[in-house]
C-alpha cells in the first residue's frame, strides 16, 4: 500500500483507528470543483460542489447512497453458507456495494493513492443484503478532474468460489444520490439526439411514507438517447451523470422535494443501467462523467464530446462488448477468440447492448461466425426506438468453420427508424452439441 500526498495539501488522510486499512476522507480540487472519497466507506464518493462552496450535492443517508459502485448477479437468493438476507432487501441477490451493508457494516479500503490530479482507491466491498459479509472481490476507482467535470473509472475483480456463469442482470454504472433541493431530474429521450430538442422533467416522486411496494416500483426508467441525465436545483444548478453508450436509465425523486442534507433522508437518484454477466472470475470496467453546473451547460458538455451516430460494431476479441445470452451459456472469461455459445437447449438467443443508430445508415450487417448447429440458417434480429422490431433470416453453413455472413437488413420492409439493439438466433431450438462462435457483427466488412 502507498500513499502519495500532493504538495499542495489536497489530501486528508488518516488511518483508520484500528490499525486497518485507511480512513477519513481524501479530496481532488481543481480550483473550479471539489470532489471528496470518504475512505471510511470504501471510498465512494460522498462529497461534490464547486471549488470553495460548502453546499455538499451528494446523499449520504445511509451507505447505500452516495456516487458508488454496485453489481448485481446470481444467485436470488444469495445465502453463502447458509446467512439470509435481511428480507426487505432478499430480492436483490449477490450485490456487493462500494460503502457497506444495510445493516451498518463498512467497506474497507486496502490501496489509496492521491497526487493531487489523480485519486485511486481499491476497497473490498460488502454484500448490501447480508449482516457483515465481504464480497469475494474488489472494486477500484480512478478519478481525475477537467474544468467542471469528474472522470471517474472504475473497476470490479471479480474472485468467487461459484463458478456458475448467471443471467446477465442490470448494472447500475453508477448510483448517484444528490441531496433533497437538487430534486429536479432532466434527461433527453427523444428520437433526434445530438440537435437541441427540448429536455423532459422525470417527475416520479417515491412517497417513502408508503413503504418500499410502489405500483411500478419507485423509480421511473428511460431510454436516454443522449446518454446523460441531471438533478438540478430550482435554479437549475445541479450535477449531471454522462455515461457513453449507456442508454437505460433509472431515476427519481424519494422522500419529501425541495430540501434536505447530506444526512437527510429525501433524495434524488440517478443510475445508469446496462445488463451484464459477471463471470467468477472476471474484471469489468465502465467510465462514467460527473459534470457539475447549470443545466444547458450540462447538456453542452455532453454535445461537445459525444460521438455523434455511432453505429452497431462489435468485436469480440477482449470482452462481451455488452452482449448478453438467453437460454444458452459461453466459455466464460476470459474472452480471447470470440464468443464460444452451447446451444444445448430452450430457443438459444445473443442480445446486443442498448445502442442507437438509424437503420439508413446501417442497411447491411456482417457476421463473422462458426456456426455448428445442425440447420442452414439463422436469424439476424433488431428493435426499434417506436414500435415493433423484426428479423430477417439468413443461410449459414453449419460446418464449424469461420466465415463472414451478408445480413442485408435494408431490404427488410420494417427495418427503418430509429434502431435499439441486434440480436442472434443460431438456432431455431438447442440441442446437445450445437454450438456457435462469434467473432464479429456489425456494419463494417471484418478483414
Amino acid at each position: 500500500m502507498r500513499i502519495v500526498l500532493s504538495l499542495v495539501g489536497l489530501v486528508l488522510l488518516n488511518l483508520a483507528a484500528s490499525g486497518e486499512g485507511f480512513g477519513g476522507m481524501s479530496y481532488l480540487d481543481n480550483g473550479i470543483i471539489r470532489i471528496g472519497a470518504n475512505l471510511d466507506i470504501g471510498g465512494a464518493i460522498t462529497f461534490v460542489a464547486p471549488s470553495g462552496s460548502d453546499e455538499n450535492i451528494i446523499n449520504s443517508h445511509d451507505w447505500g447512497r452516495q456516487v458508488q459502485m454496485s453489481f448485481y448477479s446470481g444467485p436470488n437468493p444469495f445465502t453463502p453458507n447458509g446467512k439470509q438476507p435481511r428480507e426487505s432487501w432478499r430480492f436483490l441477490g449477490w450485490n456487493p456495494i462500494q460503502s457497506g451493508d444495510c445493516y451498518g457494516n463498512r467497506s474497507r479500503v486496502i490501496a489509496h493513492e492521491n497526487d493531487g490530479k489523480t485519486l485511486y482507491i481499491k476497497c473490498i466491498p460488502m454484500q448490501w443484503p447480508l449482516n457483515n459479509e465481504p464480497g469475494e472481490c474488489t472494486f477500484e476507482t480512478w478519478i481525475r478532474l477537467e474544468g467542471n467535470t469528474a472522470h471517474v473509472s472504475s473497476r470490479i475483480n471479480n474472485n468467487r468460489s461459484d463458478t456458475t456463469q448467471y443471467a446477465a442482470r442490470g448494472q447500475e454504472l453508477p448510483a448517484v444520490y444528490t441531496n433533497g433541493n437538487y430534486y429536479r431530474l432532466f434527461t433527453y429521450d427523444g428520437d433526434a439526439p445530438y440537435t437541441g430538442g427540448p429536455m423532459r422533467r422525470i417527475t416520479k416522486v417515491w412517497d417513502t411514507s408508503k413503504g418500499v411496494h410502489v405500483e411500478g416500483g419507485p423509480w421511473d426508467h428511460w431510454y436516454g438517447t443522449e446518454n446523460w441525465a441531471a438533478l438540478v436545483r430550482d435554479d437549475d444548478f445541479g450535477l449531471g451523470v454522462w455515461s457513453p453508450g449507456t442508454y437505460t436509465f433509472v431515476g427519481g425523486f424519494a422522500g419529501k422535494p425541495g430540501k434536505g442534507g447530506p444526512k437527510d433522508g429525501p433524495t434524488g437518484y440517478i443510475a445508469p443501467v446496462r445488463n451484464e454477466i459477471l463471470d467468477h472470475n472476471i474484471r469489468y470496467d465502465y467510465n462514467y462523467v460527473l459534470i457539475v453546473g447549470k443545466l444547458e451547460a450540462i447538456r453542452d458538455y455532453v454535445y461537445a464530446h459525444a460521438p455523434k451516430n455511432p453505429l452497431p460494431n462489435y468485436t469480440f476479441k477482449q470482452n462481451r462488448q455488452g452482449w448478453t445470452l438467453r437460454s444458452c451459456t459461453d466459455a466464460g472469461w476470459p474472452i480471447t477468440a470470440g464468443l464460444a455459445v452451447t446451444l444445448a437447449s430452450g430457443t438459444p438467443l445473443l442480445i446486443g447492448p442498448n445502442a442507437l443508430w438509424e437503420a439508413a445508415q446501417a442497411p447491411t450487417i456482417y457476421v463473422r461466425a462458426a456456426f455448428d448447429t445442425g440447420q442452414d440458417t439463422a436469424v439476424l434480429a433488431w428493435e426499434r426506438l417506436e414500435g415493433k422490431g423484426g428479423e430477417l433470416r439468413f443461410p449459414v453453413q453449419s460446418d464449424g468453420e469461420m466465415r463472414t455472413y451478408v445480413v442485408d437488413l435494408g431490404a427488410a420492409p420494417d427495418y427503418e427508424g430509429p434502431c435499439t439493439r441486434l440480436s442472434l438466433r443460431p438456432i431455431d431450438a438447442g440441442r446437445e452439441g450445437a454450438t456457435v462462435r462469434v467473432e464479429y457483427i456489425g456494419t463494417r466488412r471484418p478483414e
